[in-house]
């Protein structure tokens, strides 16, 4: 990997150190420490994950605009500033707000480090991608180990902390991106809705539409582990400790496991399709021991076989969106599909909250097996508008999404 490439994965991997301080406990925090219904948390991470939407397609556009230094920059003093004012108001509606800056600031920042991940290593196709991957998730590693030990000290001592790693990011970024950033400048730029072709003949903007559908709806479910199940977990009288235990398992495999399923990946999967469908699957195995779910070892073998699945879906996602880009369009395509991410995760803990407060947690889970369901659907039709592009440009003796390597 190119040095700079290696700058990128130390910032994401403070980055997401420092979100998950906070991230684990929202749900917790509101329901406990601020007496709020499930559903009234629910609706919060609502508005954070809906800021980090309209964050992520600004930030995407912005990357296209005036590159990655910038955006990032921009992105990380709003979400700096509202970390280090939730150290002092811990009220109803100041955690609400301060949350909406919060999700608006990460939601500049990410598509920019994923386009700039791209932009660093263009022929390392999907390698740059999952480097970007795995230093999350070291960061959830890092993170979830720490605020188990922090939250022991006080509980919310986790917005400190989480201020914290933000003030370091930031220092980070300004000192050592200057330089790299100006690499991901693009002279002209558009997107798809000032391009003339109309969307129904934009046979990528089509396959990226499917794709993000099906990605909608895992996510969807798997941030009922941030949210619902958490607060699940806790009137089972599983401690605190031990769920920020699962979440620093799930770090702790995805970097040290991923040799692994790269290694499986490459000799049984052959196309990235392939390798979402049997995440997917993977994902619905895992929601079916939790059915069954009743004590801590439960909860940790259904995170486990999580984690597997995981490691095969998000990676793929950024690279199909990376490959399916036309040139100078690379940050808006990331920003559509890490808003979508984000979109999941502002309707997820809004419908489980629903689920869970008038039916129980088990119909939610029901619900969400029917989805992945649904998600599979999709994947296996998702690339049918690419044979478009394909029989036009074998027409002109070309194929460049086979030389992007997207069916590689």
């Amino acid at each position: 990997m190119p040095k700079s490439l290696w700058f990128l994965i130390i910032a994401m991997a403070v980055n997401v150190t420092g979100a998950s301080f906070l991230w684990p406990l929202n749900a917790i925090i509101i329901h406990q420490e601020l007496g709020r219904s499930m559903t009234a948390a629910g609706f919060i991470l609502m508005l954070n994950a809906g800021a980090g939407v309209l964050g992520s397609l600004i930030g995407g556009r912005m990357f296209d605009q005036v590159g990655a230094y910038k955006t990032m920059v921009i992105g990380l003093v709003i979400t700096t500033v509202s970390a280090i004012i939730l150290i002092f108001y811990h009220s109803y509606y100041f955690y609400m707000f301060l949350l909406i800056g919060l999700g608006f600031g990460s939601g500049i920042l990410f598509p920019a480090m994923y386009a700039l991940a791209g932009s660093l290593w263009p022929e390392g196709g999907r390698k740059p991608f999952n480097a970007m991957y795995v230093a999350q998730n070291v960061g959830v590693a890092l993170g979830t180990a720490l605020v188990g030990i922090v939250a022991t000290i006080q509980l919310t001592a986790v917005f400190t902390a989480n201020a914290l790693m933000y003030v370091l990011l930031l220092i980070f970024v300004a000192v050592c991106f200057k330089n790299i950033g100006a690499k991901a400048i693009h002279s002209t730029t558009s997107n798809v809705f000032e391009q003339k072709t109309p969307i129904k003949s934009n046979f990528r903007l089509q396959a990226l539409t499917l794709l993000s559908g099906a990605f909608f709806i895992c996510w969807v479910a798997y941030t009922q582990w941030q949210a619902n199940i958490s607060v699940h977990t806790q009137s089972l009288g599983i401690s605190l400790q031990h769920y920020s235990f699962l979440w620093t398992i799930n770090g702790l495999m995805i970097v040290f496991a991923q040799p692994l399923i790269t290694w499986i990946i490459s000799k049984w999967v052959k196309t990235l399709k392939q390798q979402m469908v049997v995440g997917v699957v993977i994902f619905m195995v895992s929601y079916a021991v939790l059915l069954e779910a009743s004590v801590f070892k439960m909860f940790l073998v259904a995170m486990i076989i999580l984690t597997i699945g995981e490691m095969f879906v998000w990676p793929a996602v950024p690279t199909i969106a990376s490959q399916l880009a036309p040139k100078n369009k690379e940050g808006f395509y990331q920003g559509i599909i890490n808003s979508v991410a984000t979109g999941g995760r502002m309707i997820g803990p809004l419908i489980g909250g629903f689920m869970v407060d008038f039916y129980s947690i088990y119909a939610l889970i029901v619900l969400l097996l029917i989805g992945f369901v649904i998600a599979i659907g999709i994947l296996l039709v998702y690339d049918v508008p690419l044979k478009r592009i394909k029989e036009n440009e074998q027409q002109l003796g070309s194929d460049p999404l086979d030389s992007k390597g997207l069916n590689a």
